[in-house]
């Protein structure tokens, strides 16, 4: 289905208004693209969990932000008018107290199935160790000892091109057993859940506090038929202690790894294995420090282009 994407040229504090215009127009979507936003968020440490931000971003407070909104090719014209003409007039009633900007608007057509296309065309098996990630589309057939993970063409999360999921993938074989639980924090896409069941893993826990990762997550263990031996929860952490996962594995950004510290312990055996993944260089001592302050030692580290993975035991 075609769309025209209709671009205003705003500010900060009209962006909602010219939003809240469009929403009474479309019902296919509305961004903004404002960078103050991450500003804002960067700023506030103790809610936020950038991993790290180009410094050049607040070196100049911005003033264009960009409000888009997608409508129906056979009716952009119409519609498109009648929204110029109610965010002309919200300028209008604002007399001045609000500043609005350019309003300069640009409009393009795109595809709404581009980038599906686009990510089927680029999106190959990815060999990781025994398990290869095969996107549902293609056909492949697996080399002796080889075991598949299939994901859908529309999920949004971990694939296992990216480093960071791929160490976790590679290493968590070093440790599966027949009988092993496996528990993943921030499972995303359900890639290393699932890959530990293809592996021989008893038991897979997955959570996520993202809904559309746990919808991803469901779905790809339907697709993969190992959903019986899958349970995947919305949140942060297992709420049952007494789930002791012999495997645990979370791939998600340092600040987050840090904050998670003192609540992962409690849900892995005295003689489990964590698996940290997503950690750039500037955050490696941060995160091995909050570990070990909650009774964690590393035992082996591995390193793939700017991103770092983590093995780690209890104490003893």
């Amino acid at each position: 289905m075609k769309y025209i994407e209709l671009t205003i040229h705003t500010t900060t504090e009209a962006s909602e208004i010219i939003s809240d215009i469009m929403w009474a127009y479309t019902d296919y979507g509305v961004t903004i693209c404002d960078i103050n936003d991450i500003i804002a968020l960067q700023t506030a440490k103790e809610t936020t969990y950038w991993d790290y931000m180009d410094d050049e971003l607040t070196a100049d407070k911005p003033s264009d932000v960009l409000v888009k909104c997608y409508v129906a090719e056979d009716v952009a014209t119409q519609v498109i008018g009648s929204i110029l003409e109610d965010i002309a007039r919200a300028k209008e009633l604002s007399g001045g107290a609000i500043p609005f900007g350019t309003l300069e608007d640009t409009k393009r057509s795109v595809d709404g199935d581009d980038w599906i296309d686009v990510w089927k065309k680029h999106f190959r098996p990815i060999h990781l160790g025994r398990i290869v990630v095969v996107p549902e589309w293609i056909e492949y057939t697996p080399a002796a000892g080889e075991e598949v993970v299939l994901l859908d063409s529309n999920m949004a999360f971990g694939t296992g091109e990216h480093e960071t999921t791929s160490m976790c993938v590679e290493l968590m074989q070093e440790y599966i057993t027949p009988d092993s639980v496996c528990i993943d924090v921030g499972c995303g896409s359900g890639i290393l859940g699932i890959s530990a069941i293809k592996l021989g893993a008893a038991k897979a826990y997955l959570t996520d506090i993202d809904p559309i990762a746990v919808e991803s997550a469901l779905h790809n263990s339907e697709l993969n038929a190992v959903s019986d031996k899958t349970v995947v929860a919305h949140s942060n952490l297992l709420d049952d202690a007494d789930i002791q996962g012999d495997i645990m594995m979370a791939n998600i950004t340092g600040e987050v790894l840090k904050l998670l510290a003192p609540s992962i312990p409690k849900n892995l055996k005295k003689d489990g294995v964590l698996i940290l993944s997503g950690i750039i260089e500037s955050r490696l001592e941060m995160v091995k420090a909050a570990y070990e302050a909650v009774g964690m030692e590393v035992t082996f580290e591995r390193r793939k282009g700017e991103w770092f993975a983590l093995v780690l035991k209890h104490k003893n």
